[in-house]
């Protein structure tokens, strides 16, 4: 059985350290902040502190939010490791699309490793992944998911380490096809988000992606799936276009320009509205207002087993 977690370290205080640290220390949790602009961080959530340097205390758990580069982050890891040699401290990683099985190989303790990932905005967003590392115990994944359960999370639980965790390899599936329909002059990025927003998102809030289907009627979804997916853009590659355009330095809403025209927004605001939004939204879902009765919520079962 794996411990309680009762204190936390955030390593990287950026807007996702900002978000991440707020949902712990707001939950009760001995928060600390390692951060080289500690003396001057003006944003400390009340209940947290900001260090320059490892505690000598060993916290229970060290969750780095540094750049997605390997090295970088391994940097970090080593640093933990020498810090807290005689202490079992969980070290895990923010990461959304780096291989934890890569970022582990330099680690003493590998079986101490995960990954939990969090959505922008991070004090808003419910849903967080957690992931085993390549040699995590179930029972250490658990005890990360319960502890995100007393932050007021939603934690997706995966027990293998894979690339791009759950939620990206899903959305990157549906961005390389959009990708290729821009291109190609199929569609506008105006016209899919229109489809995404009122057709995609409302069916996945109700019934999520699988159960729609078979609330559907699998016989049609399956007939559907053999006409369409021969036809997808498969080719294994990252899309030229959006390669290009951040080359470019047409990053998106900082910039002021990427598949939309940003230039005479407010960053700031935008991002606000969008946050303020989803808090919104979640509050709806979680008012129970589009809930099913009881005796029509289905049992999960797995279709693997026979």
């Amino acid at each position: 059985m794996a411990k309680k977690i009762h204190s936390v370290l955030i390593y990287g205080y950026g807007v996702m350290g900002r978000g991440v640290a707020r949902t712990f220390a707001a939950n009760g949790f001995d928060t600390i902040i390692r951060s080289s602009r500690a003396a001057t961080l003006k944003d400390v959530p009340k209940g947290a502190r900001a260090v320059d340097r490892l505690p000598d205390a060993p916290p229970d758990l060290v969750l780095e939010l540094v750049p997605e580069d390997v090295a970088t982050k391994q940097k970090v890891y080593a640093e933990v490791e020498a810090a807290y040699p005689d202490a079992e401290v969980i070290l895990a990683t923010g990461t959304s699309g780096l291989d934890l099985v890569e970022l582990a190989k330099p680690l003493r303790h590998p079986e101490r490793f995960l990954g939990l990932h969090y959505f922008m905005p991070a004090d808003q967003a419910l849903v967080v992944e957690v992931m085993a590392g390549p040699q995590t115990p179930r029972a250490l994944v658990d005890a990360a998911a319960d502890m995100l359960r007393q932050t007021g999370k939603e934690p997706v639980v995966l027990y293998k380490p894979i690339v791009g965790f759950l939620v990206n390899r899903l959305q990157h599936a549906i961005l390389h096809e959009a990708y290729y329909l821009i291109e190609a002059g199929v569609a506008s990025a105006a016209d899919i988000d229109h489809a995404a927003r009122r057709m995609l998102a409302p069916r996945m809030c109700l019934n999520g992606l699988i159960q729609q289907k078979d609330v559907s009627d699998l016989t049609i979804h399956a007939g559907a799936q053999a006409s369409i997916v021969p036809e997808l853009f498969h080719n294994g590659v990252p899309n030229p276009m959006l390669q290009a355009m951040v080359k470019n330095g047409e990053t998106g809403l900082a910039a002021g320009r990427g598949f939309y025209d940003w230039a005479d927004c407010d960053v700031e605001a935008v991002r606000k509205q969008a946050s303020a939004q989803l808090a919104k939204l979640t509050e709806f879902l979680d008012s129970g207002a589009l809930d099913p009765a009881p005796r029509t919520q289905p049992k999960p079962r797995d279709p693997r087993r026979k």
